[in-house]
């Protein structure tokens, strides 16, 4: 069955106009009330929404710390859950178009003694069903291999899977890797397993340690003039003090029209494309497949430096997280041929954004064209920031990026489970923060969440056509926080507040720098000053019948004064 549509949230232009009848103001503080309940009382789960500008679906979450995968609608209900006692992330999640998930998962008890462990870790690859039944699990963890972070599921059905692989001292100085960098005599390079799961059989591979190039010993392997090969990976090229957890690959994709991979190496702050149209055997070389370069990298960007080429003016991405391809473009010419988009964890000290750019491939020759002596583009051709001045927007590690069908952009910022939803223009359409807080289903109106509480991965939307998803049949179950809000997303009538009558007014309105608020009602205990977006700038008490306010720091537009007793005043700062 279909559930209603929830209310719709205020647009920011919509109050662009100043002059309103009575009416159709009372409307609007309404709507506000709805809002900025939400704001001021909804600490977790559901914190705005505008279905005006909302690209409708479904929300994928698998929060660290716990078990349970959960499908979520924009109401912040749940509409589907697999529970999974006795596991927890390891660490990204899919829906299949067959209506199956595919999970990364690794047991809950502690793998800080195992022989790989790092933080992303994983073990187990499982296909569970709609109705949470085991399908099939792949599991890889021991001396040599340890999965992590991340899968990509091919249209055929198989599963690319990332796997740390370990090399122990010796193998690593006679790579040529040099000893002051190895600094637990070890490191762990990556590797790629394609599943085949309906056979459990591993039917394609490729290792990064297959493609090294060093300049610091002629007389050990993979010696040679680095910046003359950007097809190979620079073993000494280090950002990790010489951790073994050396490349930290977080993040991997297929592009089934060009059958090529794409991965995020973010210790080199670049992604890595090779070409899967090879064997196993030529992904070991430097020759075949489409390319004819084997399983060398056919395009790498984000930092040219890892290759001796460019400076730090060229470097573009910061410790990234999930980069991959949007939908490939068609029908508008080699140059924009293929969209990436992904989080740009650390551009800043105090700054993430999120980025896409347009690579430009030449289907003619089968490769990537260089920029000069880097490879292309130079710069992205999409940037995106949370639109206010909002600290939960940074984050330094995990998180996600996804384009959405109408051009807005779902976004995680993982450390603190924020998660939203921007428009081009700059406007939140949805505004949801994880409600599990150290592993457990926080309650609403818990003020006590702070980074790190609430860790989430990444989340990712399914249009309500979606394939795997049978909307029809579509049913809210709950909410994930205890004591949720049930009624934000509820519809309310004018009729009561239409017949309110204020206790307080405001002058002068317009106004410029400050601000008499006047009310002789002895049960208002505060007032507060409210942007568009619901988020309160202001809070000051009470003290006489008359109060004057100083607002010349305010930017210019439309705000509202709310009282404690929930009634508000709008107002223009010009």
């Amino acid at each position: 069955m279909k559930f209603e549509k929830p209310y719709s949230i205020l647009g920011y232009g919509f109050f662009s106009m100043i002059i309103m009848t009575r009416r159709r103001v009372l409307q609007l503080l309404i709507l506000l009330l709805l809002f900025t309940r939400g704001m001021s009382q909804n600490t977790i789960g559901l914190i705005s929404l505008n279905n005006e500008i909302y690209s409708e679906g479904y929300n994928l979450l698998f929060p660290h710390n716990q078990s349970d995968v959960f499908l979520i609608n924009s109401c912040g209900q749940i509409v589907n859950i697999w529970e999974d006692e006795g596991f927890v992330p390891g660490n990204s999640v899919y829906l299949t178009e067959d209506g199956n998930l595919v999970k990364c998962k690794r047991r809950t008890t502690s793998s800080v003694n195992d022989p790989i462990w790092a933080g992303g870790g994983g073990e187990f690859i499982e296909i569970r069903s709609w109705t949470n039944d085991s399908i099939a699990t792949f599991k890889l963890n021991d001396s040599l291999f340890r999965l992590h972070h991340d899968i990509a599921v091919m249209d055929n059905g198989n599963i690319l899977m990332i796997s740390w692989e370990a090399k122990n001292l010796e193998e690593s100085l006679m790579a040529g890797r040099d000893p002051d960098k190895l600094s637990q005599d070890k490191i762990w390079s990556e590797a790629i397993f394609e599943w085949n799961p309906f056979i459990d059989s591993i039917v394609w591979e490729w290792h990064a340690w297959d493609h090294l190039i060093q300049d610091l010993d002629d007389t050990k392997r993979n010696f040679g003039v680095i910046e003359d090969h950007p097809e190979l990976i620079n073993l000494n090229y280090d950002e990790h003090a010489g951790h073994p957890d050396w490349l930290h690959m977080n993040a991997i994709d297929y592009n089934e029209e060009l059958d090529q991979i794409i991965m995020s190496i973010p210790y080199f702050n670049e992604f890595w494309i090779i070409d899967h149209s090879t064997t196993t055997t030529e992904a070991a070389s430097h020759k075949g497949g489409r390319s004819d370069m084997g399983g060398d990298l056919i395009c790498r960007w984000g930092n040219p430096q890892t290759y001796n080429r460019g400076s730090e003016n060229d470097q573009r991405l910061f410790f990234q997280h999930d980069v991959h391809w949007v939908d490939p473009i068609s029908g508008l010419g080699a140059k924009n041929f293929s969209k990436i988009a992904l989080y740009n964890n650390r551009v800043g000290e105090e700054l993430s954004t999120v980025n896409s750019l347009i690579l430009p491939w030449n289907p003619q020759e089968n490769r990537y064209e260089m920029s000069g002596e880097t490879f292309g583009p130079t710069a992205f051709d999409r940037t995106v920031v949370h639109p206010f001045d909002e600290p939960r927007s940074i984050s330094s590690s995990l998180s996600s990026a996804q384009l959405l069908p109408n051009d807005n952009f779902l976004i995680c910022a993982g450390r603190w489970g924020y998660n939203y939803e921007v428009t081009p223009a700059g406007e939140l359409a949805w505004e949801y923060i994880t409600p599990i807080v150290r592993g457990q289903r926080g309650m609403q109106g818990d003020t006590s969440l702070t980074i790190n509480a609430n860790l989430t991965f990444r989340i990712k939307r399914y249009p309500k056509d979606f394939p795997g998803i049978v909307d029809d049949e579509i049913m809210p179950l709950s909410y994930i926080e205890t004591s949720p809000d049930t009624s934000f997303c509820g519809e309310l009538t004018t009729s009561v507040f239409e017949s309110e009558i204020l206790k307080f007014e405001v002058y002068p309105n317009p106004t410029s720098d400050y601000l008499t608020i006047k009310s002789e009602d002895s049960n208002i205990e505060y007032f507060e000053i409210i942007s568009l977006n619901g988020h309160v700038i202001r809070r000051f008490p009470k003290l006489k019948i008359s109060s004057r306010l100083v607002i010349s720091d305010l930017m210019p537009g439309l705000y509202f004064i709310r009282s404690s007793l929930n009634q508000f005043v709008e107002f223009t700062k010009i």
